[in-house]
């Protein structure tokens, strides 16, 4: 290490050692495949990095499915920024992501996944609880808790509201579904968010999901890996898994 760097970095040397350890656990990764092919089992560890709504939401349910199916595979996962599970990827830390607005370039392959539909977040108490449906100009001047500046889904939100020439008073900006869902359901403004994930606030009587009239409003999610990256075959059998249950042609709500 180089310790005159702060944060501390890899000397010349420590990188070639680096890139030494990465390739014998690549190696060591096939090997186990082709053993596990000679033994017509589906065995090994899949990596999954997701950003936290997606994570959060559906990896319980993917995880006992896959236990039920290939008991022998271990299914890992943790969370991130979407720009940090394009890292993980590129470092090789992680075999699958599961991101918004998925890209595919010549390092990485994107797969469609689903399509959420986007409603408007309030806090129970909100005029707009009560109502099946809003408009785009309903919500000119609204107190509007939004995403971080640096996060695609805030500019695919504001592509949309300058379309419509609709102006919201934004009050609070976040990195991250789970923060925003709380500051709504406080009562510090509404906001926008893909429907599914605000199911467990709902159930809970802390938030009212409202249909938008905008039906192309939608938040695309994909599964994303390095181009030319050797599976094993429990990523083979979670990535089948996953492309086994897209619907990209429809609209997922809750």
């Amino acid at each position: 290490m180089d310790r005159s760097k702060r944060p501390l970095d890899l000397t010349p040397a420590g990188r070639i050692y680096h890139d030494f350890c990465r390739d014998v656990l690549r190696r060591e990764e096939e090997l186990t495949g082709a053993l596990e092919a000679m033994k017509g089992a589906v065995g090994g560890t899949v990596r999954v990095v997701s950003i936290y709504s997606t994570g959060l939401s559906e990896m319980s349910r993917l995880r006992e499915d896959f236990a039920l199916r290939y008991p022998t595979a271990t299914l890992l996962v943790e969370y991130m920024r979407p720009d940090k599970i394009y890292d993980a990827l590129r470092e090789d830390l992680a075999d699958l992501g599961l991101v918004s607005y998925p890209e595919s370039s010549r390092e990485f392959t994107a797969i469609p996944w689903r399509a959420e539909e986007m409603q408007v977040a309030v806090p129970p108490t909100h005029e707009f609880a009560s109502r099946e449906e809003v408009y785009p100009s309903d919500l000119n001047s609204q107190p509007f808790i939004g995403f971080d500046d640096d996060l695609t889904i805030r500019r695919e939100l504001d592509r949309f509201l300058r379309a419509q020439g609709v102006e919201v008073r934004l009050v609070m900006a976040f990195d991250n579904i789970q923060i925003i869902k709380e500051a709504v359901a406080l009562g510090s403004g509404i906001s926008i968010l893909p429907a599914r994930t605000m199911q467990a606030e709902i159930e809970q009587g802390r938030l009212v999901a409202v249909r938008l009239h905008a039906p192309d409003l939608v938040r695309p999610v994909g599964i994303v890996h390095r181009r030319r990256k050797k599976f094993n075959r429990a990523t083979e059998a979670l990535l089948d898994m996953l492309v086994g249950e897209r619907k990209p042609n429809s609209v997922t709500t809750l």
